[in-house]
Formats: structure tokens, C-alpha cells, sequence
């Protein structure tokens, strides 16, 4: 079994080291060998999270994305801590996937049973572990197993190397264990084929 992953980050900016750090966990997890779809979610027109909208016309990016989570086995996500948390695109993103679009659909048709592995690139000296804590806890809360191993990149500013890659050995090696721990998971999270 092909272990297909979904991949993104929570920071739109342009330059943003999660979406630096998350390009390296995409690269690890394709030359593990893993099929990964790799998105931006600044390329979803997502409204915030609105019962008015979901009942009356769902939002087609929202639709979308749910679509893209359902297909996967698994996910991977890079966090900012913003003021403590995760970003709001990133919980916004999650929000929109949980509503049912089809009618008698399982819930959280789009996370029950899947598994994500979290990083975080942060200038700060914790690593956005504050940011990367509070996904774990919204990630669980939707029945989404969460890989232990997980990547803080602290003074992410100055970690990057001029190709893009980590400087120091040990993230490096971490980044590495959490991809491979989540395509281990998704291996086995998966319903034995007849």
C-alpha cells in the first residue's frame, strides 16, 4: 500500500519557515515513499468558519479541501504559534473539513482513524511548542491519531542553510523520525485489504 499523505502549513506569508520546514518533511516523506500532496491554504478561498454558510451554500473551497483531507491517509503540518496557539488559518482549515457535506456521512469522515504529524518552526527560543500543543489537542479532539515524535525548530531564523536545508544534524534527524513514524502509522491504520 501507497501511504498518501496531506501536507500544510498554517503561515501564508511569503518567506515562512514552516512552509520551509514543512517543504523538507514533504521531501523526506517522497523519498520514503510516500505519494504527498502538497498544498497552500492561502489558495482556498475559506470564509471563516460560519453554521449560516455550511447550512445555506457551503463553501466550494471548503468542500474542496474536505475533499483533499478524505483522500489521504494522513497529514502533515507545519504550525506558527500565533499568540499562543496555532494559526487561525490553520484551525479555520480544520473546522471547515469537520462539517458533513453529504447527507447520512459518517462525522469526521475527513480525520477518524488518520494520523498527522506535527512540526513547528518558530523564532522564538520554544519552537512554537505552544502553537504545535494546541493542534495535538484539536487534532485528538477529532479522533485523529497524533504521531509522538514531532519537530520544534527553535530561532527557526537562522536554522536554514542557503540550499534550505536544516543546519543542525538533530532536527534534521527528528524531521526524519516524524515523517517516517507517520507513514508507519498510516501502514498500519489501515483497514486489511480481502
Amino acid at each position: 500500500m501507497t501511504v498518501k499523505l496531506l501536507a500544510m502549513a498554517g503561515s501564508t506569508r511569503t518567506g515562512s519557515l514552516n512552509q520551509a520546514l514543512l517543504d523538507l518533511a514533504v521531501a523526506e516523506a517522497r523519498a520514503r515513499g510516500a505519494e504527498v500532496t502538497a498544498i497552500r491554504l492561502k489558495d482556498f478561498a475559506l470564509p471563516l468558519y460560519d453554521g449560516d454558510l455550511e447550512a445555506n451554500a457551503f463553501p466550494p473551497a471548503a468542500r474542496e479541501l474536505k475533499a483533499l483531507f478524505v483522500a489521504h491517509h494522513g497529514f502533515l503540518m507545519a504550525t506558527p504559534e500565533h499568540n499562543g496557539s496555532t494559526s487561525a488559518v490553520m484551525k479555520n482549515a480544520i473546522d471547515w473539513a469537520t462539517r458533513p457535506t453529504e447527507p447520512g456521512e459518517a462525522g469526521l469522515v475527513a480525520f477518524r482513524g488518520k494520523v498527522a504529524g506535527l512540526m513547528a518552526a518558530s523564532i522564538s527560543p520554544f519552537g512554537g511548542l505552544r502553537g504545535i500543543t494546541h493542534l495535538r489537542q484539536i487534532l485528538g479532539t477529532i479522533q485523529t491519531v497524533v504521531a509522538t515524535e514531532q519537530v520544534l525548530l527553535p530561532f527557526a531564523q537562522n536554522a536554514f542553510d542557503e540550499a534550505g536545508g536544516l543546519k543542525e544534524a538533530l532536527p534534521a534527524q527528528i524531521l526524519g523520525m516524524t515523517v517516517a513514524r507517520v507513514i508507519e502509522l498510516a501502514e498500519k491504520l489501515q483497514p486489511p485489504t480481502a
